[in-house]
């Protein structure tokens, strides 16, 4: 038996919330294990929202008006480079026929896995983006809600990226095939969150872009771990 499955072995049956517990500490254990590959997304992120200023130049005006794309942008890429390896360790070495056996909801184990992935890959993403966004010279209140729209927004990349990662589970070409699928998805958290940034550098309003933030992690939260739990049966089958 693997260590997932000997992890989920003593869990009781009827707990819900250890065994979430269960597997969320197991998958940080694990990126713990491999660092560089949660070093290559926070580096990579740092390095495209780094080489624009240098590209563009030092007029604050235009480096203050593209911050937020930018910004945003570099988010979604990096948050998409560790979506291919979200689900396939475990399917290579048997722990996701493991997690199919064990009494409590696919999903919830799903939920697990997602919010462990976001943890190593977008939680240090929000926690440096106000560091990255003086290079644009934004103000305070831009900074401040890039952060907030970061922290809205790239809970839902993870989501929707695992509904992607499970449906191209095992296929040939995983790698395009889920940048394909997943892209088109993206951009509605790419319009509001960079929208939320620009508005505050404008002076204006911000609410209504977090509010329909705050939906699509509503949305995402009730139907990605659902969706990403079916795909998974489908390719285990």
């Amino acid at each position: 038996m693997s260590a997932a499955g000997q992890v989920l072995a003593d869990v009781p049956r009827a707990a819900l919330w250890p065994i979430f517990a269960s597997v969320v500490r197991r998958d940080l254990l694990l990126a713990m294990r491999r660092r560089s590959d949660v070093l290559t997304t926070f580096f990579f992120f740092i390095i495209v929202v780094s080489l624009f200023p240098l590209g563009v130049g030092p007029e604050p005006n235009t480096l203050r008006e593209i911050a937020p794309g930018v910004v945003w942008v570099a988010a979604l890429l990096a948050s998409m480079l560790a979506l291919s390896r979200l689900f396939a360790g475990d399917y290579a070495d048997g722990t996701l026929e493991q997690l199919l056996l064990v009494p409590q909801p696919l999903a919830l184990l799903v939920l697990g896995k997602i919010l462990a992935h976001w943890l190593v890959t977008g939680l240090p993403l929000v926690l440096i983006a106000p560091l990255l966004g003086l290079q644009f010279d934004l103000p305070g209140a831009a900074l401040g809600s890039m952060t907030a729209g970061l922290l809205l927004g790239t809970p839902v990349l993870s989501m929707v990226g695992a509904v992607g990662a499970a449906l191209t589970l095992g296929a040939r070409g995983a790698g395009g095939l889920l940048a394909l699928l997943v892209l088109p998805l993206y951009i509605p958290v790419l319009i509001f969150g960079a929208g939320a940034a620009s508005a505050a550098a404008a002076g204006l309003q911000a609410s209504g872009h977090f509010s329909l933030l705050g939906a699509l992690l509503l949305l995402a939260l009730v139907f990605a771990p659902w969706a990403s739990a079916a795909a998974l049966r489908i390719a285990l089958e």
